[in-house]
């Protein structure tokens, strides 16, 4: 069996809710942190609880990404103590990417050195929007000043390898905004960028105020789709001539500093996902599945005593991929990546699938939003041109069209 070289650690704690988080996590105000509310370290507790019922498998870990939530909102000392059971459990490689995500207002420079200390060589740090109006529209607990003063913790602690998030498509957000945001980005001299464009999920407030059939004329807009695709196309120019590699759909990168954590996902590889709402993608005895923790905390401590109760027989309740839901998956993640993915690899899940799947792509090849290419042919000949013994093509979608119209291709694809 694969074993996962990756993991996952959901800490679901954030001061508040932001109006379009879908996110499973666990409110708990703006003046409590893992330094003065029990509940934390009781979650932290159950958490450790999963890890340790976990064997763990025959090759070494190599990432790791605290993400929620704010993981920001613990102390030096619980994630010493979590990354501690982590290493007593797992195997690890000598240098291993350890991500955490940190939020404006939640942390000091001298925290950022403590997470230093432990290992963590990796933050990523949620700003979302550079203009205050934006910030409060959102519910974002921070302010613009938050978002300065954590640039200048990160520059002060001399963290060399940083990510700041942006989000497109807020509402009353206009080109100017999302154009002075890139620019503050690109001042901040980041290592790694995510951009990503709002999602109206059906349970969040966004989702609930912007839902169809609403008449509140007395709320802010929506920014309108055509706005949407121009903030993409100019961040695409404007990172690419600030020297950022556009390597995957939302993410832009220094050379040599994409997420190594982040692959695992698009490259449809196994991982391990330990606390509530997380999600594993492993390898068992009976196939490829994936295990969804519990949402809730009182569900997901339920989930955990049941998992240590019942060992290895537990992974029976869950269903397996099929080779049909294996192509499919890897396709669709795949193509995130401005590498694309090797026919050739997925072949064998669906071989009927290839040549319909060419032939549908074809249109989008001629409108330049895919290309189909061999990484050992300089000339990106057409398929029938490639050796017999890789008889199929490397599939990509082509920056930044195909990125931006990638929801049109994939459309196809699955309806094949």
């Amino acid at each position: 069996m694969f074993s996962p070289t990756a993991v996952y650690l959901h800490i679901p704690f954030c001061h508040r809710r932001c109006f379009y988080c879908d996110f499973p996590v666990k409110v708990i105000g703006d003046r409590r942190d893992g330094s003065n509310f029990p509940l934390v370290d009781r979650y932290l507790a159950v958490l450790s609880a999963e890890i340790e019922a976990t064997p763990p498998g025959d090759r070494p870990l190599e990432t790791l990404f605290l993400g929620g939530g704010t993981p920001s909102l613990l102390t030096v000392s619980q994630l010493q103590t979590l990354l501690q059971v982590l290493q007593r459990q797992f195997q690890w490689i000598a240098q291993p990417e350890i991500s955490i995500e940190i939020d404006p207002g939640t942390f000091d420079r001298s925290k950022l050195e403590g997470y230093r200390d432990l290992g963590v060589n990796r933050f990523s740090l949620g700003v979302q929007a550079f203009q205050d109006p934006l910030l409060h529209g959102t519910g974002r607990a921070h302010t613009l000043a938050d978002v300065y003063t954590a640039i200048d913790h990160l520059h002060q602690a001399q963290i060399p390898n940083w990510s700041l998030d942006l989000i497109s498509g807020l509402p009353g957000q206009s080109i100017a905004d999302w154009d002075w945001s890139l620019q503050e980005a690109i001042g901040a001299q980041p290592t790694h960028l995510s951009l990503y464009d709002l999602v109206l999920e059906p349970q969040t407030v966004f989702g609930k105020r912007y839902s169809e059939g609403r008449n509140q004329p007395q709320q802010t807009p929506l920014p309108p789709e055509e706005l949407s695709a121009e903030c993409y196309r100019l961040s695409h120019d404007r990172l690419t001539q600030a020297g950022y590699d556009h390597y995957e759909i939302s993410n832009y990168a220094q050379p040599s500093y994409p997420c190594r954590h982040n692959r695992t996902y698009w490259k449809n590889q196994p991982y391990y996902g330990f606390g509530m709402g997380a999600t594993s993608y492993i390898e068992s005895a009976r196939g490829w599945q994936r295990v969804a923790r519990p949402r809730t905390l009182a569900a997901y401590e339920t989930w955990v005593e049941e998992y240590r109760q019942a060992g290895e027989e537990f992974w029976l309740r869950y269903e397996t991929d099929t080779p049909t839901d294996r192509f499919l998956e890897t396709l669709m993640l795949g193509l995130r990546l401005r590498e694309g993915v090797d026919l050739n690899g997925i072949a064998p899940y669906c071989p009927e699938k290839i040549q319909p799947l060419l032939q549908a792509l074809s249109p989008d090849q001629q409108r330049n939003w895919v290309r189909f290419y061999h990484p050992k042919d300089d000339r990106r000949d057409h398929p029938k041109d490639q050796p017999r013994n890789q008889p199929y093509p490397h599939l990509q979608l082509v920056a930044p069209e195909g990125f931006l119209f990638s929801n049109q291709v994939l459309s196809k694809i699955f309806s094949l």
